[in-house]
Protein backbone atom coordinates (compact mmCIF):
# COMPACT_ATOMS: atom_id res chain seq x y z
CA UNK A 1 0.00 0.00 0.00
CA UNK A 2 1.03 3.48 -0.88
CA UNK A 3 1.30 6.10 2.07
CA UNK A 4 0.33 9.57 1.35
CA UNK A 5 3.26 11.64 1.06
CA UNK A 6 4.56 13.81 3.54
CA UNK A 7 4.63 17.90 1.85
CA UNK A 8 6.91 19.86 3.97
CA UNK A 9 4.22 22.31 4.60
CA UNK A 10 1.96 19.39 6.58
CA UNK A 11 1.79 19.06 10.34
CA UNK A 12 4.97 16.58 12.15
CA UNK A 13 3.74 12.99 12.36
CA UNK A 14 4.31 11.54 15.47
CA UNK A 15 7.47 9.65 15.03
CA UNK A 16 8.19 5.73 15.04
CA UNK A 17 10.58 3.89 17.21
CA UNK A 18 13.01 1.92 15.45
CA UNK A 19 15.80 -0.66 15.59
CA UNK A 20 18.21 -2.35 13.70
CA UNK A 21 19.80 -5.81 14.64
CA UNK A 22 22.60 -7.55 14.34
CA UNK A 23 21.19 -10.45 11.46
CA UNK A 24 24.31 -12.77 12.90
CA UNK A 25 23.42 -12.41 16.46
CA UNK A 26 20.38 -10.69 16.90
CA UNK A 27 21.70 -8.06 19.21
CA UNK A 28 20.52 -4.75 19.02
CA UNK A 29 22.87 -2.45 16.85
CA UNK A 30 20.92 0.82 16.88
CA UNK A 31 17.69 2.21 18.63
CA UNK A 32 15.81 5.46 17.60
CA UNK A 33 13.19 7.13 16.91
CA UNK A 34 12.06 7.88 12.96
CA UNK A 35 12.89 11.45 11.47
CA UNK A 36 10.58 14.05 10.48
CA UNK A 37 11.04 14.74 6.91
CA UNK A 38 9.13 18.22 6.64
CA UNK A 39 11.75 20.04 9.19
CA UNK A 40 14.85 18.31 7.67
CA UNK A 41 13.63 19.05 3.87
CA UNK A 42 13.22 22.99 5.33
CA UNK A 43 16.85 22.63 7.15
CA UNK A 44 18.41 21.67 3.36
CA UNK A 45 16.61 24.07 1.48
CA UNK A 46 17.49 27.21 3.10
CA UNK A 47 21.02 26.14 3.28
CA UNK A 48 21.96 24.55 -0.27
CA UNK A 49 22.63 27.71 -2.23
CA UNK A 50 25.31 28.81 0.37
CA UNK A 51 27.36 25.59 -0.35
CA UNK A 52 26.22 25.81 -3.93
CA UNK A 53 27.51 29.32 -3.90
CA UNK A 54 30.93 28.34 -2.58
CA UNK A 55 33.83 27.84 -5.37
CA UNK A 56 34.25 23.66 -7.30
CA UNK A 57 37.85 23.93 -5.51
CA UNK A 58 36.13 24.50 -1.93
CA UNK A 59 33.76 21.84 -2.88
CA UNK A 60 36.62 19.06 -4.00
CA UNK A 61 38.93 19.95 -1.22
CA UNK A 62 36.18 19.26 1.37
CA UNK A 63 34.90 15.67 -0.23
CA UNK A 64 39.05 14.93 -0.14
CA UNK A 65 38.66 15.80 3.39
CA UNK A 66 35.61 13.27 3.66
CA UNK A 67 37.75 10.67 2.53
CA UNK A 68 40.02 10.86 4.89
CA UNK A 69 37.49 10.94 7.61
CA UNK A 70 36.69 7.42 6.39
CA UNK A 71 40.48 6.44 6.41
CA UNK A 72 41.25 7.57 9.81
CA UNK A 73 37.75 5.51 10.72
CA UNK A 74 38.18 2.61 7.98
CA UNK A 75 38.04 -0.54 10.76
CA UNK A 76 35.67 1.07 13.29
CA UNK A 77 32.90 1.81 10.02
CA UNK A 78 33.79 -1.47 8.37
CA UNK A 79 32.90 -3.54 11.50
CA UNK A 80 29.59 -1.14 11.77
CA UNK A 81 28.59 -2.21 8.20
CA UNK A 82 29.14 -6.24 9.06
CA UNK A 83 27.24 -5.63 12.68
CA UNK A 84 24.52 -4.29 10.57
CA UNK A 85 24.36 -6.59 7.30
CA UNK A 86 25.97 -9.69 8.71
CA UNK A 87 28.42 -9.60 6.35
CA UNK A 88 31.55 -10.83 6.47
CA UNK A 89 34.70 -8.19 8.05
CA UNK A 90 36.75 -9.16 5.13
CA UNK A 91 34.42 -7.84 2.65
CA UNK A 92 33.04 -4.55 4.63
CA UNK A 93 36.54 -3.64 5.12
CA UNK A 94 37.15 -3.58 0.64
CA UNK A 95 33.58 -1.85 0.51
CA UNK A 96 35.50 1.20 2.69
CA UNK A 97 38.55 0.97 1.33
CA UNK A 98 36.77 1.79 -2.14
CA UNK A 99 35.19 4.92 -0.76
CA UNK A 100 38.60 6.34 -1.60
CA UNK A 101 38.85 5.52 -5.13
CA UNK A 102 35.24 6.42 -5.44
CA UNK A 103 35.35 9.97 -4.06
CA UNK A 104 38.54 10.71 -6.67
CA UNK A 105 36.50 9.81 -9.44
CA UNK A 106 33.85 11.46 -8.58
CA UNK A 107 35.92 14.33 -8.63
CA UNK A 108 37.15 13.70 -11.97
CA UNK A 109 33.72 12.88 -13.38
CA UNK A 110 32.34 16.13 -12.40
CA UNK A 111 34.98 17.73 -14.37
CA UNK A 112 35.25 15.65 -17.56
CA UNK A 113 31.11 15.61 -17.61
CA UNK A 114 29.76 19.21 -15.90
CA UNK A 115 33.13 20.91 -16.57
CA UNK A 116 32.70 24.23 -18.63
CA UNK A 117 32.97 25.06 -22.03
CA UNK A 118 33.25 28.35 -23.79
CA UNK A 119 34.56 29.45 -27.66
CA UNK A 120 34.57 33.07 -29.16
CA UNK A 121 32.94 34.38 -32.06
CA UNK A 122 32.83 36.90 -34.16
CA UNK A 123 33.28 40.52 -32.51
CA UNK A 124 33.71 39.01 -29.67
CA UNK A 125 30.56 36.67 -29.42
CA UNK A 126 31.06 33.74 -27.67
CA UNK A 127 29.06 30.65 -26.43
CA UNK A 128 29.24 29.02 -23.10
CA UNK A 129 27.89 26.01 -21.28
CA UNK A 130 27.73 25.70 -17.79
CA UNK A 131 26.22 23.16 -15.38
CA UNK A 132 24.07 24.84 -12.39
CA UNK A 133 22.99 21.99 -9.36
CA UNK A 134 19.23 20.94 -9.01
CA UNK A 135 19.04 21.85 -5.59
CA UNK A 136 18.03 19.86 -2.87
CA UNK A 137 18.16 15.75 -3.86
CA UNK A 138 16.61 12.82 -2.01
CA UNK A 139 19.28 10.06 -2.44
CA UNK A 140 17.68 6.93 -0.90
CA UNK A 141 19.56 3.73 -0.71
CA UNK A 142 19.36 -0.16 -0.15
CA UNK A 143 20.85 -2.13 2.63
CA UNK A 144 23.40 -4.13 0.27
CA UNK A 145 26.69 -2.00 0.36
CA UNK A 146 25.04 0.43 2.84
CA UNK A 147 28.53 2.48 2.05
CA UNK A 148 29.44 2.55 -0.91
CA UNK A 149 26.44 3.06 -2.80
CA UNK A 150 25.39 5.67 -1.00
CA UNK A 151 28.91 7.71 -1.45
CA UNK A 152 28.57 7.03 -5.25
CA UNK A 153 25.35 9.28 -4.76
CA UNK A 154 26.12 11.84 -2.29
CA UNK A 155 29.44 13.15 -3.49
CA UNK A 156 28.51 13.69 -6.84
CA UNK A 157 25.64 16.09 -5.72
CA UNK A 158 27.79 17.22 -3.43
CA UNK A 159 30.52 18.52 -5.76
CA UNK A 160 27.72 19.64 -8.24
CA UNK A 161 26.16 22.38 -5.35
CA UNK A 162 23.15 20.26 -4.20
CA UNK A 163 21.80 19.60 -0.89
CA UNK A 164 21.39 16.37 0.30
CA UNK A 165 18.67 14.54 2.34
CA UNK A 166 19.72 11.05 2.45
CA UNK A 167 17.89 8.10 3.28
CA UNK A 168 19.51 4.76 4.05
CA UNK A 169 17.48 1.91 4.42
CA UNK A 170 15.43 1.58 7.65
CA UNK A 171 17.97 -1.69 8.49
CA UNK A 172 21.11 0.03 8.51
CA UNK A 173 20.45 3.38 10.52
CA UNK A 174 23.69 3.36 11.97
CA UNK A 175 26.08 3.18 9.22
CA UNK A 176 24.02 6.02 7.18
CA UNK A 177 24.12 8.26 10.24
CA UNK A 178 28.19 7.20 10.65
CA UNK A 179 28.33 8.46 7.05
CA UNK A 180 26.47 11.69 7.36
CA UNK A 181 28.58 12.35 10.92
CA UNK A 182 31.67 11.64 8.47
CA UNK A 183 30.81 14.28 6.40
CA UNK A 184 30.07 16.81 8.88
CA UNK A 185 33.86 15.96 9.76
CA UNK A 186 35.00 17.08 7.05
CA UNK A 187 33.61 20.71 6.38
CA UNK A 188 30.23 19.94 4.98
CA UNK A 189 27.44 22.16 7.03
CA UNK A 190 25.55 20.33 8.95
CA UNK A 191 22.03 22.03 7.13
CA UNK A 192 23.67 20.26 3.76
CA UNK A 193 23.10 16.87 4.46
CA UNK A 194 20.70 15.36 6.62
CA UNK A 195 20.45 11.72 7.44
CA UNK A 196 16.45 10.68 7.10
CA UNK A 197 15.83 7.60 9.08
CA UNK A 198 12.72 6.00 8.51
CA UNK A 199 10.98 3.31 6.62
CA UNK A 200 9.67 3.14 2.79
CA UNK A 201 6.73 5.77 3.55
CA UNK A 202 9.82 8.49 4.70
CA UNK A 203 11.25 7.78 1.11
CA UNK A 204 7.85 8.33 -0.76
CA UNK A 205 7.35 11.86 1.16
CA UNK A 206 10.59 12.78 0.53
CA UNK A 207 10.28 11.58 -3.14
CA UNK A 208 6.93 13.29 -3.44
CA UNK A 209 7.93 17.02 -1.46
CA UNK A 210 7.52 19.92 -3.79
CA UNK A 211 10.74 21.30 -2.57
CA UNK A 212 13.22 18.36 -3.37
CA UNK A 213 13.92 19.02 -7.10
CA UNK A 214 15.39 15.54 -7.98
CA UNK A 215 15.80 11.72 -6.52
CA UNK A 216 18.39 9.22 -6.68
CA UNK A 217 17.16 5.93 -6.10
CA UNK A 218 19.04 2.19 -5.93
CA UNK A 219 17.12 -0.28 -4.29
CA UNK A 220 14.30 -2.56 -5.52
CA UNK A 221 11.95 -2.40 -8.70
CA UNK A 222 8.66 -2.00 -6.41
CA UNK A 223 10.25 1.30 -4.38
CA UNK A 224 11.36 2.35 -7.50
CA UNK A 225 7.49 2.09 -9.28
CA UNK A 226 6.54 3.77 -6.23
CA UNK A 227 8.70 6.37 -6.08
CA UNK A 228 7.72 7.01 -9.72
CA UNK A 229 4.13 7.12 -8.93
CA UNK A 230 4.48 9.23 -6.28
CA UNK A 231 5.97 12.12 -8.12
CA UNK A 232 3.92 11.81 -11.98
CA UNK A 233 2.54 15.15 -10.98
CA UNK A 234 5.85 16.77 -11.04
CA UNK A 235 7.46 16.03 -14.52
CA UNK A 236 10.01 19.02 -13.28
CA UNK A 237 11.21 16.97 -11.01
CA UNK A 238 14.43 14.42 -11.90
CA UNK A 239 14.53 11.17 -11.34
CA UNK A 240 17.06 8.78 -11.94
CA UNK A 241 16.00 5.27 -10.65
CA UNK A 242 18.52 2.09 -10.37
CA UNK A 243 17.02 -0.92 -9.86
CA UNK A 244 16.22 -4.47 -9.47
CA UNK A 245 17.63 -7.28 -11.90
CA UNK A 246 16.92 -10.88 -12.81
CA UNK A 247 20.34 -11.27 -13.89
CA UNK A 248 21.43 -13.94 -16.29
CA UNK A 249 25.14 -15.91 -16.70
CA UNK A 250 25.85 -17.74 -19.91
CA UNK A 251 28.14 -20.98 -19.88
CA UNK A 252 28.60 -21.94 -23.48
CA UNK A 253 31.97 -24.12 -24.22
CA UNK A 254 35.14 -23.85 -22.37
CA UNK A 255 37.93 -26.34 -21.40
CA UNK A 256 38.59 -24.38 -17.92
CA UNK A 257 35.20 -26.15 -15.95
CA UNK A 258 37.13 -24.82 -12.52
CA UNK A 259 37.48 -20.88 -13.52
CA UNK A 260 33.86 -21.13 -14.79
CA UNK A 261 32.49 -22.64 -11.50
CA UNK A 262 34.59 -19.87 -9.15
CA UNK A 263 32.76 -17.54 -11.60
CA UNK A 264 29.63 -18.42 -11.28
CA UNK A 265 29.50 -19.20 -7.70
CA UNK A 266 31.55 -15.87 -6.82
CA UNK A 267 28.32 -14.02 -8.75
CA UNK A 268 25.61 -15.15 -7.62
CA UNK A 269 26.42 -16.61 -3.80
CA UNK A 270 28.93 -13.51 -3.07
CA UNK A 271 27.43 -11.23 0.04
CA UNK A 272 24.88 -13.81 0.13
CA UNK A 273 23.46 -13.06 -3.23
CA UNK A 274 22.39 -9.91 -2.27
CA UNK A 275 23.80 -7.40 -4.71
CA UNK A 276 21.81 -5.58 -7.31
CA UNK A 277 24.62 -7.39 -9.65
CA UNK A 278 23.98 -10.85 -8.22
CA UNK A 279 23.41 -13.49 -10.58
CA UNK A 280 20.16 -15.36 -10.68
CA UNK A 281 19.87 -17.66 -13.47
CA UNK A 282 22.72 -19.87 -15.04
CA UNK A 283 22.06 -20.79 -18.27
CA UNK A 284 24.06 -23.98 -19.84
CA UNK A 285 24.13 -25.64 -22.72
CA UNK A 286 23.58 -29.57 -22.77
CA UNK A 287 26.87 -30.74 -23.35
CA UNK A 288 28.39 -28.63 -20.30
CA UNK A 289 25.53 -28.71 -17.81
CA UNK A 290 26.96 -32.44 -16.17
CA UNK A 291 30.56 -31.62 -15.77
CA UNK A 292 29.88 -27.93 -14.88
CA UNK A 293 27.30 -28.19 -12.52
CA UNK A 294 29.12 -30.61 -11.04
CA UNK A 295 31.82 -28.39 -10.19
CA UNK A 296 29.32 -25.29 -9.50
CA UNK A 297 27.97 -28.03 -6.54
CA UNK A 298 31.20 -29.13 -5.20
CA UNK A 299 32.39 -25.32 -4.79
CA UNK A 300 29.51 -24.61 -3.21
CA UNK A 301 29.70 -27.36 -0.93
CA UNK A 302 33.03 -26.11 0.40
CA UNK A 303 31.60 -22.41 0.87
CA UNK A 304 31.86 -21.23 4.70
CA UNK A 305 28.36 -19.54 6.07
CA UNK A 306 29.00 -17.99 9.26
CA UNK A 307 29.14 -14.98 11.45
CA UNK A 308 31.17 -11.93 10.36
CA UNK A 309 34.10 -12.61 12.61
CA UNK A 310 34.19 -16.50 12.77
CA UNK A 311 37.12 -18.90 12.48
CA UNK A 312 37.59 -19.82 9.87
CA UNK A 313 36.60 -17.02 8.17
CA UNK A 314 33.00 -17.51 6.57
CA UNK A 315 32.81 -16.90 2.35
CA UNK A 316 29.19 -15.36 3.23
CA UNK A 317 27.09 -14.40 6.67
CA UNK A 318 23.31 -14.39 6.94
CA UNK A 319 20.78 -12.45 4.61
CA UNK A 320 20.01 -9.06 6.29
CA UNK A 321 16.84 -10.18 8.38
CA UNK A 322 14.08 -13.14 9.01
CA UNK A 323 11.79 -11.77 7.11
CA UNK A 324 14.46 -11.99 4.30
CA UNK A 325 15.60 -15.68 4.70
CA UNK A 326 11.79 -16.83 5.71
CA UNK A 327 10.80 -15.55 1.99
CA UNK A 328 13.94 -16.88 0.55
CA UNK A 329 12.76 -20.61 1.75
CA UNK A 330 9.30 -20.24 0.34
CA UNK A 331 10.73 -19.38 -3.14
CA UNK A 332 12.99 -22.50 -3.11
CA UNK A 333 10.08 -24.34 -1.88
CA UNK A 334 7.70 -22.36 -4.63
CA UNK A 335 9.98 -23.51 -7.11
CA UNK A 336 10.22 -27.37 -6.09
CA UNK A 337 6.36 -27.76 -6.17
CA UNK A 338 6.62 -26.16 -9.56
CA UNK A 339 8.98 -27.96 -11.85
CA UNK A 340 12.23 -27.33 -10.01
CA UNK A 341 14.59 -30.27 -9.28
CA UNK A 342 16.83 -29.17 -6.52
CA UNK A 343 20.77 -29.69 -7.54
CA UNK A 344 21.84 -28.35 -4.25
CA UNK A 345 18.96 -27.97 -1.45
CA UNK A 346 18.61 -24.33 0.74
CA UNK A 347 18.96 -24.56 4.12
CA UNK A 348 18.39 -23.11 8.26
CA UNK A 349 21.73 -24.20 9.60
CA UNK A 350 21.07 -21.60 12.77
CA UNK A 351 17.90 -21.78 14.12
CA UNK A 352 16.21 -18.48 15.10
CA UNK A 353 18.85 -16.71 12.59
CA UNK A 354 18.74 -15.53 9.70
CA UNK A 355 21.80 -17.69 8.06
CA UNK A 356 20.72 -19.49 4.59
CA UNK A 357 23.14 -21.75 2.68
CA UNK A 358 22.82 -21.58 -0.83
CA UNK A 359 20.34 -23.29 -3.04
CA UNK A 360 20.57 -24.60 -6.67
CA UNK A 361 17.91 -25.67 -8.73
CA UNK A 362 17.17 -26.77 -12.38
CA UNK A 363 14.34 -25.25 -13.78
CA UNK A 364 14.13 -26.20 -17.00
CA UNK A 365 11.18 -28.08 -16.71
CA UNK A 366 9.52 -25.20 -15.17
CA UNK A 367 6.53 -23.49 -17.81
CA UNK A 368 6.22 -20.48 -17.05
CA UNK A 369 9.64 -19.74 -15.28
CA UNK A 370 9.10 -17.03 -12.82
CA UNK A 371 10.66 -13.60 -13.83
CA UNK A 372 11.06 -12.14 -10.15
CA UNK A 373 14.16 -11.48 -8.64
CA UNK A 374 14.97 -13.60 -5.98
CA UNK A 375 17.39 -11.32 -3.75
CA UNK A 376 19.62 -13.83 -2.15
CA UNK A 377 21.60 -16.80 -2.40
CA UNK A 378 19.26 -18.90 -5.04
CA UNK A 379 20.61 -20.03 -8.26
CA UNK A 380 18.18 -21.40 -11.14
CA UNK A 381 19.89 -23.26 -13.63
CA UNK A 382 18.24 -23.65 -17.29
CA UNK A 383 19.93 -25.93 -19.83
CA UNK A 384 19.14 -24.99 -23.71
CA UNK A 385 20.68 -26.91 -26.90
CA UNK A 386 21.57 -23.76 -28.78
CA UNK A 387 23.66 -20.41 -28.54
CA UNK A 388 20.63 -18.71 -29.99
CA UNK A 389 18.35 -20.14 -27.46
CA UNK A 390 20.22 -19.27 -24.65
CA UNK A 391 20.49 -15.70 -26.08
CA UNK A 392 16.67 -15.94 -25.76
CA UNK A 393 16.70 -17.57 -22.46
CA UNK A 394 18.91 -14.59 -21.36
CA UNK A 395 16.78 -11.74 -22.34
CA UNK A 396 13.07 -13.38 -21.19
CA UNK A 397 12.98 -11.07 -18.47
CA UNK A 398 11.31 -7.79 -17.93
CA UNK A 399 14.72 -6.72 -15.99
CA UNK A 400 17.77 -5.93 -18.05
CA UNK A 401 20.71 -4.73 -15.31
CA UNK A 402 23.38 -7.18 -16.15
CA UNK A 403 24.21 -10.06 -18.43
CA UNK A 404 27.70 -12.33 -17.97
CA UNK A 405 29.13 -14.68 -20.99
CA UNK A 406 31.52 -17.54 -19.71
CA UNK A 407 33.25 -19.27 -22.52
CA UNK A 408 33.27 -19.73 -25.54
CA UNK A 409 34.96 -17.28 -28.42
CA UNK A 410 35.38 -13.85 -29.83
CA UNK A 411 31.94 -14.43 -32.24
CA UNK A 412 30.25 -16.05 -29.41
CA UNK A 413 30.86 -12.48 -26.99
CA UNK A 414 30.19 -10.23 -30.12
CA UNK A 415 26.31 -12.35 -30.91
CA UNK A 416 25.71 -12.09 -27.30
CA UNK A 417 26.97 -8.25 -26.48
CA UNK A 418 24.66 -7.07 -29.50
CA UNK A 419 21.55 -9.03 -28.41
CA UNK A 420 21.70 -8.64 -24.65
CA UNK A 421 19.04 -6.42 -23.22
CA UNK A 422 21.26 -5.52 -20.26
CA UNK A 423 23.18 -1.80 -19.17
CA UNK A 424 26.35 -4.19 -17.91
CA UNK A 425 27.68 -7.02 -20.37
CA UNK A 426 30.68 -8.68 -19.35
CA UNK A 427 32.63 -11.99 -21.01
CA UNK A 428 34.39 -14.69 -18.42
CA UNK A 429 34.26 -12.08 -15.63
CA UNK A 430 31.81 -11.90 -12.26
CA UNK A 431 28.25 -10.17 -13.41
CA UNK A 432 29.44 -7.51 -10.72
CA UNK A 433 32.89 -6.77 -12.11
CA UNK A 434 32.75 -2.82 -13.50
CA UNK A 435 35.53 -0.09 -14.20
CA UNK A 436 35.72 2.36 -12.05
CA UNK A 437 34.76 5.00 -14.70
CA UNK A 438 31.78 2.79 -15.57
CA UNK A 439 27.86 3.89 -15.97
CA UNK A 440 25.76 1.60 -13.90
CA UNK A 441 22.48 1.10 -14.82
CA UNK A 442 19.89 -1.00 -16.71
CA UNK A 443 16.42 -1.14 -19.12
CA UNK A 444 13.41 -2.48 -18.40
CA UNK A 445 12.19 -2.73 -15.01
CA UNK A 446 16.03 -2.39 -14.13
CA UNK A 447 16.40 1.61 -14.94
CA UNK A 448 14.79 4.40 -16.21
CA UNK A 449 18.00 5.01 -18.51
CA UNK A 450 19.83 7.35 -16.11
CA UNK A 451 22.68 5.19 -14.74
CA UNK A 452 24.63 5.61 -12.30
CA UNK A 453 28.43 5.28 -11.38
CA UNK A 454 30.74 7.63 -13.09
CA UNK A 455 27.84 8.67 -15.29
CA UNK A 456 26.20 10.23 -11.74
CA UNK A 457 27.34 13.39 -12.50
CA UNK A 458 24.90 13.81 -15.41
CA UNK A 459 22.24 13.64 -13.44
CA UNK A 460 23.49 15.99 -10.22
CA UNK A 461 23.93 19.51 -12.65
CA UNK A 462 21.71 20.67 -15.17
CA UNK A 463 23.59 22.39 -18.13
CA UNK A 464 22.72 25.74 -19.20
CA UNK A 465 23.59 27.19 -22.72
CA UNK A 466 24.69 30.91 -23.34
CA UNK A 467 25.43 33.10 -26.01
CA UNK A 468 26.88 36.16 -25.11
CA UNK A 469 28.24 39.91 -26.10
CA UNK A 470 29.96 42.42 -24.11
CA UNK A 471 27.94 44.97 -25.36
CA UNK A 472 24.72 44.98 -26.82
CA UNK A 473 24.83 45.20 -30.69
CA UNK A 474 22.07 44.69 -33.06
CA UNK A 475 19.53 46.15 -36.14
CA UNK A 476 17.10 45.41 -38.08
CA UNK A 477 17.64 45.49 -41.90
CA UNK A 478 14.61 44.20 -43.45
CA UNK A 479 10.50 44.15 -43.13
CA UNK A 480 10.57 48.13 -41.92
CA UNK A 481 9.24 51.30 -43.33
CA UNK A 482 11.08 54.07 -44.31
CA UNK A 483 11.98 56.97 -42.61
CA UNK A 484 10.23 59.89 -43.72
CA UNK A 485 11.93 63.08 -43.64
CA UNK A 486 10.60 66.09 -41.75
CA UNK A 487 9.43 68.88 -44.36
Amino acid sequence: MLHAPLHATEAPHEPAVLESLDPATGEVVWQGQEADPAAQIALVAHQWTAWAGLSSAVRIETMRRFANAVRASEEAFATLISRETGRPLWSTRQEVISLFERVEKAVQAYSERTGQRQSEGAMGARTALRHKPHGVLAIITPHCLPARIPVDHIVPALLAGNGVLFKPSEKVPATGEMLVRLLHEAGVPHDQVQCVIGGPAIGEALAAAPDVHGVLFTGSTRTGRAINRACADQPGKLLALEMSGNNPIIAWDTPDIASAAALIVQSAFDMSGQHCLSARRLIVGDTLAEPLLGAVKALTDRLIVGPPTGDPLPFIGPVIDMDAADGLTESFLYLMSHGGRPIRHMQRPIEGLPFVTPGIIDVTAMAPRSDVELFGPILQVICVTSFDDAIIEANSTRHGLCATLIGGGPEHYDRFWANSRAGIVNWNRPTYALAPNAPVGGTGLSGNHRPGGHYMADHCAYPVASSEMPQPRATIGVGLRAIVADR
